[in-house]
């Protein structure tokens, strides 16, 4: 009887010890409050947006014990100084299109987007299982960040125009806000680049102190209201056919982290890397609709601007590469991943999504 009521007990003290284990472990982990400093302005709720879904998802699955704390272009840091503030440690994290930094070094743009590059798929795929991901880190650890994919905005529109652009003739002398590498090639073929954060455009389209400005899409260009006031909308936008954006983080921050956490990040930033994907895909159509029947001029790149594009672009690659190595080194692994990556595509999506438009129209 004694040896029964013993085994009794001893079972419900394991089952309790069993229930327990859970609560112990819970209450090691360690509490952690982050700053994360955006390129972006909380009104663009799509960009903006990546980053709150982020940080929900951090928080939930670790019942709140990793708090990050989200702050909009210029709260601590301007929109183009969230680089340095990563790398220097102001900040322990930031969200950032990686082709702003061109001027420090042209390799950044492979981790955003790059004139005639990838579409968001082909760039995804690049990245997580094409070598992409692994090169560009090899990169960033020189300026003490650790990079993850964290949202692609999909092939963005080729700007706002106050006069129509028929040919190459019309971009001489045109000063247009554009960011990234697009701006070199834009120089080359007679226009004047000028790269503004988000904030500073409309302002600047106004005032005609610029003629032209490209953002991202018909969802977050009619927020920012740029059909009040250039009247010319074209398409597409060659320099991002699928610009990703990214989440830095301190390289020292990063490594003190715990591995849980670590993987929680970096599962949280696949999820709202993702979910920008789906919202801009979700929200862009009913956006060109609204701005077409306001009035705006939807407009093509002429097939004489869009080849010397091209024939400009490629040649630029090549001079850089010439003369950076660790240009160099990305771009021949990232040009025959695009090379087999566009032989798939048109070999079946294109294909498919062709017919599938022009079978429409004819219904």
């Amino acid at each position: 009887m004694e040896r029964r009521t013993f085994l009794r007990n001893a079972g419900a003290g394991l089952a309790a010890g069993a229930l327990a284990a859970p609560a112990i472990v819970h209450a090691q982990a360690p509490q952690i409050k982050w700053r994360l400093a955006s390129s972006f302005p909380k009104s663009l709720d799509t960009l903006f947006g990546a980053t709150e879904t982020l940080v929900r998802r951090v928080a939930a699955a670790t019942n709140g014990r990793f708090q990050i704390q989200l702050f909009a272009a210029g709260e601590i840091v301007p929109g183009f100084q969230v680089l340095d503030a990563v790398k220097e440690g102001t900040v322990e994290m930031g969200h950032s299109a990686s082709y702003y930094f061109v001027g420090k070094d042209p390799t950044f743009a492979f981790d955003c987007a790059v004139p005639f590059g990838l579409n968001s798929r082909q760039q995804s795929a690049w990245m997580y299982e094409g070598g992409g991901l692994e090169l560009m880190r090899e990169f960033f650890r020189d300026y003490n960040i650790y990079n993850i994919p964290c949202g692609n905005t999909g092939t963005q529109m080729g700007g706002w125009f106050r006069k129509e652009i028929k040919t190459l003739a019309d971009l001489k002398g045109l000063k247009m806000r554009i960011a990234g590498f697009a701006g070199e090639v834009m120089a080359k073929l007679g226009a004047v680049p000028q790269q503004l954060p988000g904030a500073d455009v409309y302002p600047a389209l106004e005032k005609g102190t610029i003629d032209a400005a490209e953002w991202v899409g018909p969802y977050d260009d009619e927020k920012l209201g740029f059909n009040k006031v250039a009247k010319y909308y074209y398409y597409p936008a060659w320099w991002e056919g699928g610009p990703q954006v990214s989440l830095y983080i301190n390289q020292k921050h990063w490594d003190s982290l715990p591995k849980d956490y670590q993987n929680i990040l970096e599962a949280a930033a696949a999820e709202a890397h993702v979910v920008m994907q789906a919202r801009y895909d979700a929200k862009n159509p009913a956006a060109l609709k609204r701005l077409v029947a306001s009035g705006t001029q939807l407009r093509p790149f002429s097939r004489e601007i869009m080849a010397a594009a091209y024939k400009t672009t490629f040649e630029i690659y090549e001079e850089t590469a010439a003369k950076n190595p660790r240009f160099r080194k990305v771009y021949e692994h990232w040009k025959k991943f695009r090379e087999d990556q566009n032989l798939w595509f048109r070999v079946a999506e294109n294909a498919y999504d062709n017919f599938v438009f022009s079978a429409g129209q004819h219904r």
